[in-house]
């Protein structure tokens, strides 16, 4: 993986001409990949998932998903403003896989999921989704940033890999200090949540009035209510799996696992 520094379309030298129009395409690096503070336009959350205007959609439908991606028109500078976007994960996605030489499903199996013990997992490719059977299918690149399926137990391993710092059977399978650096705060997302390296990080305040407590979690949010908190203080790892998808109140459920089961039941 290239360091957050280095420029995004350098790494993507077919779309030259994406910069030759616009040279502000420039100033992109792998850092507003990682923290979705790209500058591109891009909207998944305020149209929904059953709509092509949708941009997750329409880079599912799209010949060239990158270069749907990596068109998108400047709205401001990088680093500045976080937007979510499924298409910078694609974009990771895309990167690992050109660095390795393997499929990214391949290459996640032998580096991360075998050395934590995670069981079967299916990863869709884009030929096998919805907008491929309504739309027409795609060129059978993984979907990254919706596509993988694993078992709750197997998302916690990933959680105990990162409250391990790295670590598992004694031996460092992640750096330490890149952990470090995917877990800063490096924006806002709104007034609750900040965000680093594709990871969120908040807190959670639980205990009664007279005796509150304030904790720091970092995790993973998923499309349908899927969840993954870690609360390093609490020696603590939450995995949650659901179905809610395309609900308007899907982030209450977890939520309420956390306040209402798990942190009320720790005195």
């Amino acid at each position: 993986m290239p360091p957050p520094d280095a420029p995004l379309y350098e790494l993507f030298p077919e779309y030259k001409d994406l910069v030759e129009a616009d040279p502000r395409r420039k100033e992109r690096t792998i850092a507003h990949v990682l923290t979705m503070t790209l500058g591109l336009q891009w909207d998944e959350i305020l149209i929904p998932y059953s709509d092509p205007k949708n941009d997750e959609i329409g880079m599912e439908m799209a010949k060239d998903r990158y270069r749907f991606i990596l068109e998108r028109p400047v709205i401001g500078p990088p680093g500045k403003r976080w937007l979510y976007s499924g298409g910078a994960t694609a974009l990771l996605g895309r990167i690992i896989a050109k660095g390795t030489g393997l499929p990214l499903p391949a290459y996640a199996r032998a580096a991360l999921f075998d050395p934590l013990g995670v069981g079967p997992t299916e990863w869709i490719t884009n030929d096998e989704t919805w907008v491929a059977a309504k739309y027409g299918p795609g060129d059978g690149e993984p979907v990254v940033a919706s596509g993988l399926r694993m078992t709750t137990r197997d998302l916690a391993r990933v959680g105990q890999l990162v409250l391990d710092r790295g670590a598992v059977d004694g031996r460092q399978l992640l750096p330490a200090g890149w952990l470090t650096e995917c877990l800063t705060p490096r924006v806002s997302v709104d007034e609750q949540r900040r965000y680093g390296y594709q990871w969120y990080i908040g807190d959670f305040e639980y205990g009664s009035r007279e005796q509150p407590h304030l904790d720091r979690w970092v995790g993973c949010f998923g499309q349908g209510g899927q969840r993954l908190f870690v609360m390093p203080d609490l020696d603590l790892v939450v995995a949650v799996t659901a179905g809610n998808y395309g609900t308007q109140d899907q982030w209450i459920p977890p939520v309420r696992v956390m306040r209402e089961a798990v942190l009320a039941s720790i005195k």
